[in-house]
């Protein structure tokens, strides 16, 4: 049974990527929320670019990856879940929910390392803000947030099921929320009780870095709102506000050999405890 689900688990992992990619690029056309300036072609081929070095480095770096870990630790009685008997429904809840904040506080600390944020800024360094974008990370990043991801997962011995479900969530709400759409206020404030909305994300990708270190959530808002990070707008706006940071702010920083490289150019400024940016 391990290995049945095993080999299906990259088929299912596909189709929701591809089915919720054309879902956001279709309504991204359809109601656009800030009008783009620079050629999808450049942006878009670029930033997939990344995705497919991204998926082979994991696939030639890690045997095992989350999934399979998971299934290795049931049979093997590793982490909390499998050795503290609870009941399932509970599992269920409480691994997602510790999974999510796991990356909520992976997120933190690459905003809050200088080291880590050079690796995770290369995804803020876009200059616009579209359904590529959620898809958008360094290499490096990749591999270190693979890293932790197997470490919690050893930890806690949640289901594998779960950890698929939370797998493919998390890549779908990174589509959603980067999303270049437009939801009407009434009903973002509504959603963004429970999710996070592209506007409350898109704050998170604002030049100001008191608004970048801010709204740090993927699936859920929630720790963003118990842990004092939440920023509900951003001062200019919507349409008003300027995406990206402040270093690599040239069309030539958005090709492939230029994201790379990023990490190791020029200072490291701009990170959630940078004190040139705190001192008010």
């Amino acid at each position: 049974m391990s290995e049945t689900f095993l080999s299906a688990e990259p088929t299912a992992r596909l189709a929701v990527f591809l089915g919720m990619l054309l879902l956001m690029v279709v309504w991204e056309i359809a109601a656009p929320r800030r009008r783009q300036e620079i050629p999808r072609l450049l942006r878009w081929t670029n930033n997939i670019g990344i995705v497919v070095i991204d998926t082979i480095l994991v696939r030639l770096a890690f045997p095992v990856v989350a999934v399979g870990l998971a299934i290795i630790s049931q049979e093997r009685g590793w982490g909390f879940f499998n050795i503290f008997e609870l009941p399932g429904p509970l599992v269920f809840i409480v691994s997602l929910l510790a999974l999510d904040l796991a990356i909520y506080l992976q997120h933190v600390m690459f905003h809050a390392v200088p080291a880590l944020w050079r690796l995770h800024r290369m995804h803020h360094a876009d200059l616009e803000f579209d359904v590529t974008t959620g898809l958008r990370f360094h290499p490096g990043e990749i591999l270190l947030s693979m890293g932790i991801k197997l470490a919690v997962v050893a930890a806690l011995g949640p289901p594998a099921v779960v950890v698929l479900l939370f797998e493919i969530l998390l890549n779908a709400s990174s589509m959603f929320n980067h999303s270049n759409i437009k939801i009407p206020q009434s009903i973002d404030g509504v959603l963004r009780l429970l999710v996070v909305t592209p506007d409350m994300h898109r704050v998170h990708h604002s030049v100001d870095p008191k608004e970048t270190n801010s709204n740090y959530g993927f699936n859920v808002p929630w720790w963003d709102r118990l842990l004092g990070t939440y920023r509900a707008q951003p001062a200019k706006g919507h349409k008003g506000m300027d995406i990206g940071i402040e270093q690599f702010r040239t069309r030539r920083d958005l090709w492939l050999d230029s994201m790379l490289t990023q990490p190791v150019r020029g200072p490291a400024s701009g990170y959630a405890l940078d004190p040139s940016e705190n001192k008010d």
